[in-house]
């Protein structure tokens, strides 16, 4: 944005963003005026607040936000007269500095400044240009896909523990617990009391409904069941730990069915 492209929209907006609430600051080029005021934070009140703006403005008009993807950036987007400039959170605050004078109660708010950045030091601002809807679904899927992945090695590390206690041989049988297999199994045998009962022909028919069909893995984990000893048979260990680790699989199921990508292009994001 040049020195020219400033008057180049109709107002210019600061907009301090918030969970429940957004303060804003509004300037138009003509006038050294500033509005303030409080938004809330809900589609309804964001969609009146905007179109009051376009009926007393007109528009394009300009919004500084520390935000360039997120909730709000994404009601300002359906907006084709609004231009969002997003302002580097360090940048705000660097900014800030340079006025406040001890947090008197006249020192400037940050939606206030980022009016003050926009106007002032527009041409060192780019508009967002978001990509393609495409594009966007495929980077939020990854990012989503990846707090995913932490989600299960944090229910996989909180999970094994409550096993050692009561139920520590099925650690031993399976070399990994972040399977379907495994989550399988533990359904249908949540303690190894339970497992003991279970037929071999019952057994191998679980293994192969999870696609396992390596027939020398299968006969050692029947045979290392069928040798298993409890390790307690302390019912004050055994029910609250397993009932602890029944509701740990729960979750983690769910977050393996969600980490399994079904998306077209899975191949070319992968890595």
């Amino acid at each position: 944005m040049s020195e020219k492209d400033v008057f180049n929209y109709t107002a210019y907006v600061g907009l301090d963003w918030a969970d429940s609430k957004h303060d804003v600051c509004i300037q138009t080029p003509e006038s050294g005026k500033r509005e303030f005021a409080v938004v809330p934070h809900s589609p309804e009140a964001l969609d009146d607040w905007v179109n009051e703006l376009k009926s007393r403005y007109g528009g394009p008009f300009a919004v500084g936000v520390e935000l360039s993807k997120g909730p709000i950036v994404s009601v300002l987007q359906k907006y084709d007269f609004v231009v969002i400039f997003p302002i580097n959170p360090s940048t705000l605050a660097k900014y800030r500095e340079a006025f406040q004078s001890g947090r008197a109660k006249d020192d400037p708010t940050d939606a206030e400044i980022a009016v003050d950045l926009l106007i002032r030091h527009g041409h060192r601002f780019k508009p967002l240009k978001p990509q393609s809807a495409e594009i966007r679904a495929l980077a939020t899927l990854v990012e989503r896909r990846r707090q995913l992945v932490g989600e299960k090695i944090r229910i996989t590390n909180r999970l094994r523990p409550s096993l050692k206690q009561y139920y520590p041989q099925i650690l031993a049988w399976f070399d990994h617990i972040d399977t379907p297999l495994f989550c399988a199994f533990m359904r249908r045998w949540p303690s190894l009391t339970q497992a003991l009962r279970a037929r071999a022909s019952t057994l191998k028919k679980l293994f192969h409904e999870q696609h396992m069909y390596r027939e020398v893995v299968i006969e050692r984990r029947i045979v290392a069941i069928e040798n298993s000893v409890p390790l307690t048979d302390d019912e004050a260990i055994i029910a609250p730990y397993r009932l602890t680790a029944e509701v740990l699989v729960d979750q983690l199921e769910l977050v393996l069915e969600a980490v399994a990508c079904k998306h077209p292009d899975y191949a070319l994001f992968k890595s």
